[in-house]
């Protein structure tokens, strides 16, 4: 992706408080070399104006099309202007957005501000399965959630199990992250993980529990007995990602149902990825969210 602005929140404000900014905002990013169309790439359109946002007619095909059509917005009836507020908050507020809050700003519904959110983790999730771990990967397990019904610890507990793969730089420091919510920590379950979310041929670094052996074979793996005295590096930053997650899920949304617990650490995993562009998170956010199909209510609940 080529390099993206910065953006102030004042500036923000300035650019994108009418609809037909963001509007044109997202045309830009639709349609960055002009029209084209989704069907046959015909070039040449008419423009529809009897509706809440042009309607673009392919000259060719007859294919209409608005710039929220394919999109996470499609369908949408909140105004474009509120749209891009929320997704301004999400790309910058790093303790997370919350739909309570979300409604105060916008002035909706929460059930409203709840669903934009979580179409809006739906793009964060659909941009970053395009990414994979790859080079010298650390993998581990975590467990999230208060206490159940029973009192076990570790990998005996009834907590939401959730496998993590974090990628190194070359000179140790963490670089991309994965978390996804697993049934159980079964070595077929680890191995399946690391076939979705790790490039083939790289270094797994894992504890020695038995399960990561089924890692062997398809990756490198070097398993190494965890001991925080013997060994305080080993995992170092897989476990101060997942402590930091831990805080994200407690200090803002206050413990979540399992249901929707994956979505929420694709949020924690696709901002703590783009970490290092500060001041371009909204531009890039944004881009995603047009590049990316919609979810409905129904398949959310």
């Amino acid at each position: 992706m080529a390099q993206q602005a910065k953006l102030s929140k004042v500036e923000f404000q300035k650019r994108f408080s009418t609809e037909e900014a963001c509007e044109r905002q997202l045309y830009m990013i639709k349609w960055p070399e002009g029209y084209s169309c989704e069907k046959c790439s015909s070039e040449k359109s008419s423009v529809i104006n009897t509706r809440k946002l042009p309607l673009y007619q392919c000259h060719q095909c007859g294919y209409q099309a608005s710039v929220i059509v394919n999109t996470v917005m499609e369908k949408t009836r909140t105004p474009l202007v509120k749209w891009f507020i929320a997704i301004y908050g999400m790309a910058t507020d790093k303790r997370g957005y919350s739909a309570t809050q979300l409604m105060k700003d916008i002035e909706v519904s929460y059930p409203t501000a709840w669903l934009i959110l979580h179409k809006i983790r739906q793009a964060m999730k659909t941009r970053d399965e395009a990414y994979h771990l790859s080079g010298i990967v650390e993998m581990d397990e975590a467990y999230f959630g208060g206490p159940g019904e029973s009192e076990k610890r570790g990998r005996g507990t009834d907590k939401t199990k959730v496998l993590v793969g974090l990628s190194l730089n070359t000179d140790g420091s963490p670089k991309h992250a994965k978390m996804e919510v697993v049934a159980d920590i079964k070595g077929q379950t680890i191995l399946d993980f690391a076939r979705r979310n790790v490039e083939a041929g790289s270094s797994i670094s894992s504890d020695a529990f038995r399960s990561y052996n089924a890692l062997q074979g398809e990756y490198g793996h070097k398993p190494e007995k965890y001991d925080l005295k013997e060994n305080p590096y080993h995992l170092k930053w897989l476990h101060v990602i997942v402590s930091n997650a831990k805080a994200f899920v407690q200090g803002t949304f206050h413990g979540l149902d399992e249901k929707h617990f994956q979505r929420y650490l694709d949020e924690f995993c696709y901002r703590f990825n783009r970490r290092h562009f500060e001041g371009q998170g909204f531009f890039r956010l944004l881009n995603s969210c047009v590049l990316s199909r919609t979810i409905t209510y129904n398949e959310l609940t």
